[in-house]
């Protein structure tokens, strides 16, 4: 098993800084806050505007063309649309599997946000909060959750698999992307009592999700779980016969290698993905099938500024006020860093870039040179990415 695929993100679960019109005469910065401070009718028509245009047939037709051969989805846990004032967004997801059942596409379905969230980012669906882990009944809502898309979908042809939980948080990862003050909370006061997860709960989740998915889907789907930001700490887990087709997903962003120090040269990132993530990756190979569900070509350097391990405008970060690298060496920084994170993830069972594409005015929109690396059609359009991943 080899997959290559990309995250069909900012689709079922929205990002500001993907899409910003979406949050416009706004102050949310989530998901969470837009339908409260929107009239319900204004919510309504965008969210559903939003994701008829966002992705349609077409991106299924185009994604083959680019030799890519799966899809990972995220989806919110109001996905079964009873969680107001959120709409939920099953049937955009039973269109998705049809598209790629039609086209010869694999789907990964990321259950990517929980209530109270499990990360405190903003792509856990509310800024600043990580208190989900802490609620029992949440808990047991994101196990039905669960257990109903694997009773929806288990035995669909398209199914790849399921993906428990997108990016739960613990205490390192806590620290290293200081949360507390990289995203604040809206309403303290909501926030209070917000922390990391632990691994022992983490652990205990992924065993009572891997029963009630496998209930309903069989054992050649795959259940994915995340390494939790800790890829080495999962070689005792799920060792016995009864787990079949467990495989790990870590995810690997360069910001991350510059917020814990690597030097913005192609030579220092060269040597982390060399020196760290292809090993790191090999070794776990030996225990689970490992994909690198979330990367990209982002990186400071080809920015032209230092991001902050990847901050934006939106975090107070100005970013560079004028292009100061050529397209030339653009290219060059890109296709050197796409071919060793390619060889690197070749360590394991695959990938999924993210994302497939970007809403921001890279151009027009100050602050944002260098983000067009986050889109995976411009990528693949600049040649930045190799044809055949």
């Amino acid at each position: 098993m080899y997959v290559k695929g990309v995250n069909l993100g900012n689709w079922l679960v929205l990002e500001k800084w993907m899409s910003p019109a979406l949050f416009e005469g706004t102050t949310a910065e989530d998901e969470y806050y837009l339908p409260r401070q929107l009239s319900k009718e204004v919510y309504e028509a965008r969210i559903k505007i939003h994701r008829a245009e966002y992705i349609t047939e077409r991106d299924f037709t185009r994604i083959k063309s680019m030799g890519m051969d799966a899809v990972r989805i995220p989806v919110p846990y109001f996905i079964f649309g009873d969680r107001e004032p959120f709409i939920g967004c099953v049937e955009e997801l039973d269109k998705a599997f049809c598209w790629a059942e039609k086209y010869g596409l694999q789907i990964l379905i990321d259950l990517h946000t929980a209530p109270d969230s499990q990360n405190g980012f903003d792509n856990g669906g509310i800024s600043g909060v990580c208190k989900w882990s802490q609620e029992p009944d949440e808990v047991g809502f994101e196990l039905s959750v669960l257990e109903r898309l694997a009773k929806r979908y288990g035995t669909r042809p398209g199914l790849w698999g399921i993906e428990i939980l997108n990016e739960p948080i613990l205490e390192d990862m806590w620290t290293t992307m200081d949360v507390a003050n990289r995203y604040k909370p809206a309403d303290p006061e909501k926030a209070r009592g917000s922390r990391p997860n632990t691994m022992e709960f983490i652990r205990s989740f992924y065993l009572e999700a891997y029963d009630r998915i496998r209930k309903y889907m069989p054992d050649e789907k795959y259940v994915v779980i995340h390494d939790a930001f800790e890829l080495k700490a999962w070689k005792e887990f799920m060792r016995e016969d009864k787990y079949k087709n467990v495989v790990l997903d870590t995810h690997q962003y360069l910001m991350v290698a510059e917020a814990l120090g690597c030097e913005q040269t192609v030579e220092s990132y060269t040597a982390y993905i060399r020196g760290t993530l292809a090993k790191d990756i090999e070794e776990m190979q030996q225990y689970f099938p490992v994909i690198c569900g979330e990367w990209c070509l982002f990186n400071s350097l080809a920015c032209g500024c230092d991001t902050k391990g990847g901050q934006s405008v939106l975090n107070g970060v100005e970013g560079a006020p004028a292009e100061v690298v050529s397209p030339e060496e653009k290219k060059r920084i890109y296709s050197a860093l796409a071919k060793e994170q390619l060889d690197a993830w070749k360590k394991g069972s695959g990938y999924f870039y993210w994302s497939y594409k970007l809403l921001v005015d890279t151009v027009n929109d100050a602050g944002w040179i260098g983000w067009d690396s986050w889109d995976f059609g411009r990528c693949t359009d600049f040649g930045w990415f190799p044809k055949e991943g």
